[in-house]
Order: structure tokens, then C-alpha cells, then sequence
């Protein structure tokens, strides 16, 4: 029979084991810190966004607009089909230049504003005529019923 007594290497070896073996919490391996080249590396792997020019923009605008037009679908799903989000249509319509804007959608320029200011003293002269002829009637009215 073996000799449990025996303090032979296997049993100094068991012995050594014990003792190291951590007695709390393990501490985390250090992480390794990004150098310039991985930082740079990793830049390259995410996607850059896509830009349009100019055209592109008028080009998918239009597209929206003509299947919107032809009631083909609505303007969210044009705008799906077009590749871009709303919120990219919406800020690309607003910085549209106004050379890709239809005439009607012109600024008002100094003679329209002459226009304009006729077509108000116009408006002030109706409601004047207006008002007058009904004051007419609701006076001939009192008179009828006797109210006056």
C-alpha cells in the first residue's frame, strides 16, 4: 500500500497550487490601448455616407415628386423608393435653388408688389361696399318689424 505519509514532488506540487489560487475577486485582463493605426483602421471599416451632387438631388426630388403626382404611391413611400430618408428630402427641397423651382414659385419682385398693394386697396374698397349694404338691409329690416 502507498505511504500517504510521502512528501514526494506530486505532493509538494498540490500543495504550492493551493496557495496560489486567488482568494477574492479576479482582476480583469488590461485592455490593450488603441494606437493611431487601429484607431485609423477602424475609421476605414465604418461606412462614409453617401454624397449627391447637385443633379443627383434634383434628379430624385423630381422622381419623388412625379410619382407622388401620378398617384402612384404616397410621398413616404416615394421617398423609400427614392434611397433616401425624409428628413434628407425635406432639407433638400428647402435648399432647392430657385432655378429648379417652377416660375410659378418665384419671388415677388418689385412690380408684383405694386400688384399687390392695388389688389389690397381693392379688397378694403369691396368690404367697404359690402358692410354699407348690409347695414342697409339690417336698418330696413328693423324698420319692418318695427324695431326702430
Amino acid at each position: 500500500m502507498a505511504d500517504e505519509s510521502n512528501t514526494g514532488p506530486v505532493a509538494a506540487a498540490e500543495a504550492v497550487a493551493e496557495t496560489k489560487a486567488p482568494a477574492g475577486k479576479r482582476k480583469s485582463s488590461s485592455r490593450r490601448q488603441r494606437t493611431a493605426a487601429g484607431q485609423v483602421a477602424e475609421s476605414k471599416t465604418t461606412a462614409k455616407p453617401k454624397r449627391y451632387s447637385e443633379t443627383e438631388r434634383a434628379d430624385k426630388l423630381n422622381l419623388i415628386e412625379a410619382e407622388v403626382a401620378q398617384g402612384n404611391s404616397t410621398l413616404k413611400d416615394a421617398i423609400k423608393s427614392a434611397g433616401i430618408s425624409e428628413q434628407t428630402y425635406y432639407v433638400w427641397k428647402k435648399s432647392a435653388k430657385p432655378a429648379d423651382r417652377k416660375p410659378e414659385e418665384s419671388v415677388v419682385a418689385g412690380d408684383d408688389l405694386a400688384d399687390l398693394i392695388q389688389l389690397d386697396k381693392e379688397n378694403l374698397r369691396l368690404r367697404n361696399l359690402l358692410s354699407d349694404k348690409l347695414r342697409a338691409e339690417n336698418a330696413e329690416l328693423r324698420k319692418r318689424l318695427g324695431l326702430d
